[in-house]
């Protein structure tokens, strides 16, 4: 089975990137291909396009690009595979970490949010007949609870 080749818009398009990601790929070692056409275009191929895609894939887990050029170059230093597998795991269970305090503070955001929409909810009847600055004895200011959250 012959491998694909790919010029450059080619790999672009078969990968749902711009030229210009490719190029910058390039640029920085992210690819691996060497090869040329006569009139100097690089040549790219089948294992272009599963580096790009596995490139996305570690981007998706918001790895940055220069841990995954390291990742790369693992790849070539590590015939075994044994430290890329432990540099690996190690970065996806620190991924992990962040990824948990992330959630976690967004849950805290959403129990924010839903606590001060209640609080303005229960308001609204208070607002109704309410004079402003000119009340004396004013009902919301004694129930309302954003002075102390409950």
């Amino acid at each position: 089975m012959s491998e694909n080749k790919y010029k450059i818009g080619q790999l672009a398009e078969a990968a749902g990137l711009t030229i210009r990601t490719i190029r910058y790929y390039d640029e920085m070692g992210l690819l691996k291909s060497n090869e040329r056409t006569s009139g100097g275009q690089r040549i790219y191929s089948d294992a272009d396009l599963v580096y790009i895609k596995r490139i996305m894939e570690l981007k998706n887990l918001f790895f940055s690009l220069e841990e995954i050029k390291r990742i790369i170059l693992l790849s070539d230093e590590d015939k075994s595979g044994e430290l890329r597998r432990e540099i690996l795991l190690s970065s996806y269970r620190e991924k992990l970490i962040d990824a948990e305090k992330k959630v976690k503070a967004l849950n805290d955001h959403i129990g924010e949010l839903k606590w001060h929409i209640k609080q303005l909810e229960s308001a609204y009847d208070s607002f109704q007949d309410c004079p402003g600055s000119l009340c004396t004895n004013c009902s919301f200011k004694r129930n309302c609870s954003f002075s102390s959250k409950k």
